[in-house]
């Protein structure tokens, strides 16, 4: 797929998700059907935090929890790249007060109206939701004290440029904040070129190395890894879309998720940008 391609596919998907106010499987959710505040307990996320954001925020669709490792402080600006219906900008929300601001991103018009209408309904007033390309950010230099992005990143063709643009907006000292899928060996081609696989955050992702490096190449420093762990078995076992790719693979689901945990990571990483 190129990247036009790549970037349709994944914005009608996304946008079918937000209209079908459900996750990211038709029938269920990517992790077996648990409810959505199980599943946000799996990665990292309080119950009381899941409690705090508006009805309908929450569409599990994470691979952890940035807002932990942020440690946003009130007054600050936040930006979300690919902020989804908002959850994690509510929650951000609540961190910086009525002196901070939250602002959200995300290239799916359906989201952006879902958030929008999130905000409204509770009255949350220090959150905006833009449209746009976190390739290409509709933000100005040095605007935000913190980004924050979750399980996003990895869906960009081109996440060299996502990180640049990440420094530019940055104030100097700002930080970077992101939950992602990363590999521990290159996918086979036929597995990069699955639609399904694409959409299931797994075809996009980057070596690990490969996407720490492209942080540092955009000038990020003190670009650390503050956790890992193996991408959950049952995110796979369960979901709907990826069962042709199994079936093209010659392999049952469970080998397919067997194979992933030995290939696929959640990780949460940082990196600041330096003053001066």
């Amino acid at each position: 797929m190129d990247e036009k391609d790549i970037k349709s596919v994944v914005r009608e998907k996304y946008g079918n998700i937000a209209a079908a106010s459900g996750s990211c499987c038709p029938s269920a959710s990517c992790c077996g059907g648990p409810a959505l505040t199980e599943i946000g307990k799996r990665i990292g996320y309080a119950e009381a935090e899941i409690a705090a954001v508006p009805e309908g925020a929450n569409l599990g669709l994470g691979c952890g929890n940035p807002i932990a490792l942020a440690s946003v402080k009130e007054g600050e600006t936040v930006l979300d790249l690919g902020s989804g219906a908002g959850f994690d900008c509510f929650l951000a929300a609540g961190r910086v007060g009525k002196t901070g601001r939250v602002i959200g991103v995300d290239m799916t018009p359906e989201m952006i109206e879902r958030a929008r209408e999130n905000a409204a309904r509770d009255g949350v007033d220090n959150v905006e939701f833009r449209l746009g390309d976190i390739e290409h950010l509709p933000v100005e230099d040095g605007r935000v004290d913190v980004i924050i992005s979750n399980c996003v990143i990895n869906l960009a063709p081109d996440k060299g440029r996502v990180f640049r643009e990440a420094f530019r907006v940055l104030k100097p000292g700002g930080r970077l904040m992101v939950s992602d899928i990363v590999l521990t060996r290159p996918l086979p081609d036929f597995v990069r070129n699955s639609v399904a696989a694409y959409i299931g955050c797994v075809a996009g992702a980057s070596l690990r190395e490969d996407y720490l490096g492209a942080m540092r190449q955009a000038g990020f420093e003190d670009v650390t890894v503050q956790s890992e762990a193996a991408f959950p078995v049952d995110c796979l076992t369960t979901d709907p879309m990826l069962s042709g790719l199994a079936e093209s693979m010659n392999l049952s689901m469970e080998e397919l998720a067997r194979q992933a945990t030995e290939t696929v990571l959640s990780v949460r990483v940082s990196g600041v940008k330096r003053k001066g």
